[in-house]
C-alpha cells in the first residue's frame, strides 16, 4: 500500500479546473517527482497536501488514514511541510522570528529571544547554512530565502516534505548541497514530493515520476523505466525542439548601452561593459555575485549607485526609474511577485501597466486598445489564463513570468534587461521564451540576460561576462563558451596546466 495516496483530487479556481480527478500513490521514503507544464496543477496538488488549499473533491490518505488539513498548521501537525517556490514568510520579521513563528519560545510569559535565535541557528546549521538569524527576511536574496524555507521544513521534523521548484534560485554549489540533503532525507525515511521543471534533476534525485497535463494525471512511472524524451512528450503532448539562436548570424548595430565604473557600496564595484543593437549579452555568476544588483542599478532602483550609464551616446542620470524608462530601458526582475507584478491586479492590468501613458485619454484608459494590445501578447506568449481579467495571483508561476515579460514587450523597449528569464518555467515555455528573446535581438533590441542556468546563457548569448564577489572577472566570446570555463571564472579556480 502506498504511503501517500491521492484519490480523485479535484480543485477549481474561478474559470479554471486546476485538477481533474487526479489519482496516484507515493511510496514511503522515496523522492517522487511531480512534473508538467505551467498550469498543469503540480503546485496546486502540493499545496492541497500541505494544507494551503482545500480540495473540492477526492481524498488523500497518509499511511492509510484520511488527511484532513484545512490549513498549513494542521498539515504540519500531521508531519507534512512545504518548501514554496515563492516567498512564504513575513518579510518584515527576522529570519529567527520566521523560523520559530509557529512555536515561539517563551520565558515567564515573555518571548525568549536568545532561545529563539539559538533554535534558528540550529535549524540553519542542519543544512550547513550561515545565514544571519537577526536580519529581516525581506533583506535576503531569493536564494537565501529558499534555503531558509528548506531549514524551516526540516526543523518541523516533517515526515513528508513537498518541494516546489527548490533549485530555481540556487547556484550550482547550493544546488549540489541541496541534493546531498535530499539524499540524507531519503536515508532517514522522509518522503519527498519534488516539483521541478528541470528534467536532469529528476534523473539525479528521484525514484518515481508522475506527469500531469492540463490538470489530469498522465502517467506514474519509475525513473529507471523512462527517459527525457518520453517525459517531455507526456508533459506537453508534442515534440519540443531545442531552439537555435538566429540573431548570432546577424551583424551588430551601433552601441546602445555603455556602463562605466558602476559601483554601489557593499554590492558591486567598477562594472564596465558595452551592449550593441541586436546583441544578447549574458551575465553569469554564482548567487551573491552582484548580477541582479547591477541590473537594478542600471534601471535606477539603487539610489547609492555611482559611475556612468550611457544610453544612445547620452549619459543617463542614475537612481531614477522614470529616467531609465524614458531612455527606453525595460527590466524583468528575478523576483516577479515582489518586483515584476502587482498581485492585486489582473492579467490585463499587469500587462498594460508600463504603457498607461500611451493608453490615456482624458484621465481614462482606452480599454478597447488596451485589450487589443494585451490579447496580442497573451497569444504570442501562450499565456494560460481563463480571461484577460483573471487575477494574476491565480495563474501558475510560469504564466505569471510570461505576463511580466509581456509588460515590457508591450512598451517596445529598445534595451531590455532580463534577470532569470525562465525561472520556474517548464520545458515547453522555456523554448518559447528563448525563441522570443532571440526574435527580439533579430528585431534590433539590445538584451542583457542574467541566468543561473549555464546552458541557457550559453545558448542565448553572443558574449558572456562573468561576475564574482561584485566584480567582473572575465568575458568570454562565443568560441570560448563551455561550462568548465564559466565555472572556473565563477568560482575563482585557475585552469589546470595541460
Amino acid at each position: 500500500m502506498a504511503f501517500i495516496q491521492f484519490n480523485g483530487i479535484t480543485k477549481r479556481f474561478p474559470g479554471v479546473l486546476a485538477l481533474d480527478g487526479v489519482s496516484f500513490g507515493v511510496e514511503r521514503g522515496s523522492c517522487h517527482a511531480l512534473m508538467g507544464e505551467n498550469g498543469a496543477g503540480k503546485s496546486t496538488l502540493g499545496k492541497i497536501l500541505a494544507g494551503v488549499y482545500v480540495a473540492d473533491g477526492g481524498e488523500i490518505r497518509l499511511d492509510g488514514k484520511p488527511v484532513h488539513a484545512p490549513n498549513p498548521l494542521a498539515a504540519r501537525k500531521l508531519g507534512i511541510a512545504m518548501v514554496h517556490q515563492e516567498l512564504a514568510f513575513c518579510p518584515n520579521l527576522t529570519v529567527a522570528e520566521n523560523l520559530c513563528l509557529g512555536d515561539l519560545p517563551s520565558r515567564a510569559g515573555w518571548l525568549d529571544r536568545r532561545r529563539m535565535c539559538d533554535l534558528a541557528r540550529a535549524m540553519l546549521s542542519e543544512i550547513e547554512s550561515d545565514i544571519p538569524v537577526d536580519v529581516p527576511i525581506g533583506e535576503l536574496s531569493t536564494a537565501q530565502e529558499q534555503m531558509v524555507q528548506i531549514a524551516a521544513a526540516l526543523g518541523t521534523r516533517a515526515q513528508v516534505i513537498v518541494m516546489d521548484e527548490p533549485t530555481s534560485s540556487l547556484s550550482v554549489r547550493e544546488t549540489e548541497h541541496l541534493f546531498e540533503l535530499l539524499d540524507q532525507l531519503k536515508q532517514r525515511g522522509i518522503t519527498v514530493i519534488y516539483v521541478s521543471h528541470r528534467i536532469e534533476e529528476i534523473f539525479r534525485l528521484c525514484d518515481t515520476v508522475t506527469v500531469l497535463r492540463d490538470g489530469c494525471h498522465v502517467a506514474t512511472e519509475k525513473v529507471s523505466e523512462t527517459n527525457t524524451e518520453r517525459i517531455i512528450h507526456q508533459m506537453v503532448g508534442r515534440e519540443v525542439k531545442q531552439y537555435s539562436s538566429q540573431h548570432l548570424a546577424q551583424s551588430l548595430g551601433e552601441e546602445m548601452l555603455r556602463v562605466e565604473n558602476l559601483s554601489s557600496p557593499g554590492k558591486f564595484r567598477n562594472i564596465s561593459f558595452t551592449l550593441r543593437k541586436g546583441e544578447i549579452l549574458g551575465v553569469a555568476g554564482l548567487v551573491g555575485a552582484g548580477r541582479s544588483e547591477v541590473a537594478q542599478a542600471i534601471f535606477g532602483v539603487d539610489p547609492n549607485a555611482t559611475g556612468k550609464v550611457v544610453v544612445h551616446g547620452k549619459e543617463m542620470p542614475l537612481g531614477s526609474v522614470t529616467t531609465a524608462l524614458a531612455s527606453g530601458i525595460g527590466f524583468l526582475p528575478e523576483d516577479r511577485k515582489r518586483m515584476g507584478l502587482v498581485l492585486s491586479m489582473n492579467c490585463r492590468e499587469n500587462t498594460s501597466l508600463a504603457i498607461l501613458s500611451r493608453l490615456n485619454l482624458g484621465g481614462f484608459v482606452k480599454r478597447r486598445q488596451e485589450r487589443s494590445i494585451v490579447q496580442r501578447y497573451v497569444d504570442q506568449l501562450r499565456v494560460k489564463t481563463p480571461s484577460l481579467d483573471a487575477g494574476i495571483d491565480g495563474l501558475s508561476g510560469g504564466n505569471q513570468q510570461k505576463v511580466a515579460l509581456a509588460k515590457w514587450l508591450a512598451r517596445e523597449c529598445e534595451i531590455l534587461i532580463v534577470d532569470e528569464p525562465t525561472r520556474g518555467v517548464d520545458v515547453g515555455a522555456k523554448a518559447e521564451i528563448h525563441r522570443l528573446l532571440d526574435e527580439l535581438a533579430c528585431q534590433g533590441l539590445a538584451l542583457l540576460v542574467i541566468s543561473s542556468e549555464l546552458p541557457e546563457v550559453m545558448n542565448l548569448s553572443r558574449r558572456i561576462i562573468v561576475m564574482r564577489e561584485g566584480q567582473i572577472v572575465g568575458e568570454l566570446s562565443r568560441e570560448e563558451f563551455s561550462q568548465p570555463n564559466l565555472m572556473r571564472l565563477m568560482a575563482g579556480v585557475e585552469a589546470k596546466a595541460a
